[in-house]
């Protein structure tokens, strides 16, 4: 595509309305994949957003790191798919309805039926749902639009069809009843990333159940209230302390039951008692327990979260279970069976869509064996077909496929996929066919006598997704010539807080399905925290709106700072200065862009580097080459964008562009060449991490395409040039000793001053003698001064800053033995308040630590002081 060259550059850089059009053509003409193309693949996927929700900080990360590997991908030549799409969230975009269709029609979902409210779901997702893309547009994601998935499309919905049907007709999925998080208010069961978990204040009680020679037994519980639907009390068979009572029995607690002592290494016997009560209806633990021991599974609790069993005292039944437990504990202080009460930190689950604690229940549902497609993933894992970034997640991955539990993949909701599971009167259960897994049991002739009900319940939102990588690419149609070209995909980029929930399921279901990888690379990023360093949510209100920060400092600020802080997986604590650095970094790209095209005139086409300066540019702007792809080749974005950060604001703006000026004011063809060529390759080193900028800055080049579509910087060899940079960091270091001078003589950066260099690199000062006297603002003469004299020393060269007409010598040293003094008297009073155990004992930390701050400072400056005064002639 032909980009239009602007005539000028506006003095200002508006990143609002450079974004502004640059998003608009990115969404028009997407950097469409094509699945027939010669050219490699690079395949990234989108972990798909919810469709209720809007731009998060890990949207905008995940995103921007993504789309800098897209982008860098591109321009060096594969054919790039960057596959965008959306989630249906099941809970959440239930909840939302259901609370719109309350509040504006005064019905509930079960006035309305199912197939009306959704039908009110279709409509509301039809209006809010593209809101997100919308905000990922804005970003400036390089995703081919024209490929937009949604978890509930047609084609993505057969893939979970007949993934569910092969798995029940390979016997891995059944129904059956286990342990699950159940959410009171909502009515269902939870992924565990939905639920979030929480440390809440509570206590820890010690109840004594009773042998029948009228002892008892201290057993330590934070929820008493479920003592009803204790099946066994057990002890840890390595525990000298309790194995003579194994085989025995204890009497629950204000019930007439009695119940086995067991052994089982589970129990840990450093907590509470060491003896454990074995609820297995209630605790996922105790569920394990009871099925090792072959336990009744008694549930005293129902899904209102309200106590309710025949095993229940009347007084009890139909509280709520948090109310029960006051009650039960009055009751037990009554019967003197609370032996003590400690205060006790309580991990909780928390529904992360209602904010209600979740309760373990025992109940149906649909279960999936997931036992041997983990065995197929950790092979991969060790075989090394998957590479986890950083390195050290792949333990954590391997760790939770080895003792990964049957799935619950069951939803009692509405808003989903419907399993295609169906009913005879007698329980019988009817699955499709799999040689026909997309035709309803109903419609199938074998069953046309029968009256089926199919399965009210849907999959768990996380059984679509885990199909993501392939089933947006066409999946199980093998044959579509996307799947073909882009699967397995290559890099998946997530926060490491789900790597169970989603990566672990996204490779076992890709071996199982397509008996191969879903992704060659993973990359797990840190999780965005807040100033205080606390994870950001909803109910702590200290989120922070990307687009609020977009529309206060422009999305390429906003992505170089995620960019910039991302370091090997690590959290990050927001820090709003990082975003100003990245706004300050565009604008200095800006302005030197501006000062380039005031100089260069029409692209020059000719001339090589001559001047010391040019050369020395031409040999760093290789090595920044070679090491800012080699980071983002290994995935190191942080480090390229520092690296960037570093070249970019000090090599080619503070010193090559000060070094150009004399060769530009005479016309120097090399110097022009140069200039062009470096600002042109530091766009497209920059383009995949800022988009925004360097795509508007390299219109003024006149160029056929626009950036996004130009080939990655290639290394020329013989522009490297050793000698070149060392004679230039001489030169610099020389510079820097002026500057230096200058601050100790007190004289300020706009003052003429006069400059003597000598030493064996001396001559590359005098060499370049223009370029020294522009960056230092002097007249660099040769010889010795007479008279008194400031010196400094750098490798190879002495530069002395003569006293002669500038500085009054009997003055300066003056002024300069009073501060001297003062020093002195800054450093005794310091050290004797660092001497005095009375204020080390009683000052705040902080006001200590200051101090010593203070004295090495003031011992610092000191000694630099001194040693001007012994170097002045």
């Amino acid at each position: 595509m032909k980009v239009s060259a602007f005539p000028e550059m506006a003095s200002r850089y508006d990143p609002f309305d450079v974004e502004e059009r640059w998003a608009k053509l990115w969404k028009e003409e997407p950097f469409e994949a094509l699945p027939n193309s010669e050219r490699e693949p690079f395949c990234v996927v989108i972990p798909p957003p919810n469709v209720t929700g809007n731009l998060h900080l890990g949207h905008a990360f995940d995103n921007t790191i993504i789309d800098a590997l897209v982008r860098f991908k591109r321009m060096q030549g594969y054919e790039t798919l960057y596959q965008p799409g959306t989630d249906h969230a099941g809970i959440s975009t239930q909840v939302v309805v259901e609370r719109a269709v309350l509040a504006e029609e005064g019905v509930s979902r079960h006035d309305l039926g199912r197939d009306e409210f959704l039908k009110r779901v279709w409509t509301w997702k039809e209006k809010y749902g593209g809101v997100i893309l919308e905000q990922l547009q804005r970003l400036g994601i390089s995703a081919d639009w024209n490929r937009l998935r949604f978890t509930m499309d047609e084609g993505l919905s057969r893939a979970v069809r007949k993934q569910f049907v092969d798995l029940y007709h390979q016997g891995l999925v059944y129904r059956g009843e286990r342990i699950v998080n159940w959410d009171p208010r909502s009515q269902t069961t939870l992924s565990e990333l939905e639920v979030d978990r929480d440390e809440r204040p509570g206590k820890l009680y010690t109840l004594a159940y009773e042998h029948a020679d009228g002892s008892h037994l201290g057993i330590a519980t934070v929820r008493p209230e479920t003592i009803f639907g204790d099946a066994a009390v057990a002890v840890n068979p390595n525990d000298d302390r309790f194995r003579h009572l194994v085989g025995k029995k204890v009497k629950i607690p204000l019930t007439n039951r009695w119940v086995p002592i067991i052994a089982d290494s589970h129990v840990d016997m450093e907590f509470g008692s060491g003896v454990l009560k074995v609820t297995p209806a209630h605790d996922q633990t105790d569920f394990e327990i009871g099925e090792r021991h072959d336990l009744p599974c008694l549930s005293v609790i129902d899904r209102n979260a309200c106590l309710t069993s025949e095993l229940v005292p009347t007084e009890f039944q139909g509280l709520d279970r948090f109310e029960a437990r006051e009650r039960v504990v009055e009751a037990l202080k009554i019967n003197g069976a609370v032996l003590s009460v400690k205060k006790h930190t309580i991990p909780i689950g928390i529904s992360g869509r209602t904010g209600e604690p979740v309760e373990p229940i025992l109940s149906e549902q649909w279960f999936y064996n997931t036992d041997s497609a983990a065995q197929r993933a950790l092979k991969a894992l060790d075989d090394g077909e998957i590479r986890l970034h950083p390195e050290r997640y792949a333990k954590v991955n391997r760790d939770w496929l080895a003792n990964i539990r049957h799935w619950n993949i069951s939803r009692q909701l509405w808003w989903g996929h419907q399993i295609p599971a169906w009913y005879d009167h007698e329980g019988n259960i009817y699955v499709p066919d799999p040689d026909d897994p997309f035709t309803d049991a109903p419609d199938d002739p074998r069953y046309e006598n029968l009256q089926l009900v199919q399965d009210s319940d849907v999959f768990d939102t996380w059984f679509s997704s885990n199909l993501w990588p392939f089933s947006t690419l066409g999946w199980p149609d093998v044959n579509d010539p996307f799947y073909r070209k882009f699967y397995p995909t290559s890099v998946l980029v997530t926060g490491y807080d789900i790597l169970f929930f989603w990566v672990a399921r996204m490779q076992m279901s890709g071996y199982h399905f397509t008996d191969s990888k879903p992704f060659r690379d993973v990359l797990l990023h840190g999780l965005i925290l807040d100033e205080e360093g606390r994870k950001m949510s909803k109910s702590k209100n200290n989120g922070i709106d990307p687009l609020v920060v977009i529309s206060e400092y422009g999305a390429d600020a906003l992505r170089f700072a995620m960019s910039y802080a991302s370091t090997g997986g690590q959290d990050i604590r927001w820090d709003q200065r990082r975003v100003e650095m990245g706004r300050n970094f565009n604008n200095k790209l800006w302005n030197a862009a501006r000062f380039a095209f005031i100089n260069i005139g029409k692209d020059p086409k000719s001339g090589s580097p001559t001047s010391l300066a040019d050369r020395w540019m031409m040999s760093r702007l290789q090595r920044a080459i070679v090491e800012i792809t080699a980071e983002m080749e290994s995935f190191e974005l942080g480090q390229a964008s520092r690296s960037m950060y570093e070249f970019v604001w000090s090599e080619f703006c503070d010193w090559y562009l000060e070094a150009s000026k004399a060769s530009l004011r005479n016309d120097d063809s090399g110097t022009r060449r140069v200039l062009s060529f470096t600002l042109k390759t530091i766009l497209k080193l920059l383009h995949p991490l800022i988009p925004f900028i360097t795509s508007e800055i390299y219109t003024h080049f006149d160029a056929d395409e626009q950036l996004g579509l130009a080939s990655w910087p290639e290394v020329d060899e013989n522009l490297l040039d050793p000698e070149a940079e060392q004679e230039f960091d001489h030169l610099r270091e020389a510079v820097g000793a002026v500057r230096n001078l200058r601050s100790e003589a007190n004289l300020s950066p706009s003052q003429s001053i006069t400059i003597f260099a000598d030493g064996p690199a001396a001559s590359v000062l005098y060499n370049n003698r223009d370029v020294f006297q522009d960056l230092t603002r002097s007249k660099l003469l040769e010889g010795k001064p007479e008279g008194m004299s400031l010196s400094q020393v750098v490798p190879d060269i002495e530069v002395v800053l003569p006293f002669a007409g500038l500085i009054d010598g009997r003055e300066w040293r003056d002024r300069q033995e009073k501060r001297v003094a003062q020093l002195k008297k800054d450093q005794e009073r310091s050290n004797k308040k660092l001497s005095n155990d009375k204020f080390i004992r009683n000052a705040p930390a902080e006001v200590v630590q200051e101090e010593r701050r203070r004295l090495t400072e003031t011992g610092e400056l000191l000694a630099q002081i001194q040693a001007s005064l012994l170097r002045v002639g």
